[in-house]
């Protein structure tokens, strides 16, 4: 039996290293969050969006839509990037603080293109599509090096199982 499944040990060994390398895991988080958070969005147009598109105009409907489904994503994004991704540890409010500001930087791009789209008759689902390709790049970066940065000092006191700010226990 312990031939047959030798084979198969390094695939699943690779398998195990490519999910613990976080820019794969980046990726796959990435993905998912933004199935699910595109989901949402889809989900917001085809309720509040169209109702608010009959009683306030198609713009004032991108953006309730937009924000609504901007604040789901975030906390949802916040929580599997934190946990899954980027395995760190204290300082949960200037984490989402910075996570937010790198979020509000996609936001404010995708709030400027998207109703210029629809006003210029694009689809809103495809509209946000296409602005997707762009906000996920400004999101990969701004996460990577500012959201979730850590000082050499950060990193030796998660290594010790120090959390000098007890405010995530929640989250950890």
């Amino acid at each position: 039996m312990q031939a047959a499944e030798q084979p198969d040990m390094p695939k699943r060994a690779l398998l195990l290293r490519m999910v613990t390398d976080q820019r794969i895991a980046f990726l796959i988080i990435g993905a998912t969050n933004t199935v699910v958070g595109f989901g949402i969005f889809v989900a917001l147009d085809l309720t509040v969006g169209r109702a608010l598109d009959r009683t306030a105009g198609t713009v004032v409907g991108s953006l309730v839509t937009l924000g609504i489904a901007h604040i789901l994503g975030v906390l949802l994004a916040f929580v599997l990037y934190r946990r899954f991704v980027f395995k760190v540890r204290g300082h949960v409010l200037r984490d989402l603080a910075r996570f937010e500001s790198v979020y509000l930087v996609s936001l404010g791009v995708n709030a400027v293109v998207l109703p210029i789209l629809v006003q210029f008759g694009m689809n809103r689902i495809i509209a946000q599509a296409i602005i997707l390709l762009a906000t996920t790049t400004i999101s990969y970066v701004g996460h990577r090096y500012f959201s979730f940065r850590r000082s050499p000092e950060s990193e030796a006191e998660a290594a010790a199982g120090v959390d000098p700010e007890h405010e995530d226990r929640l989250l950890d």
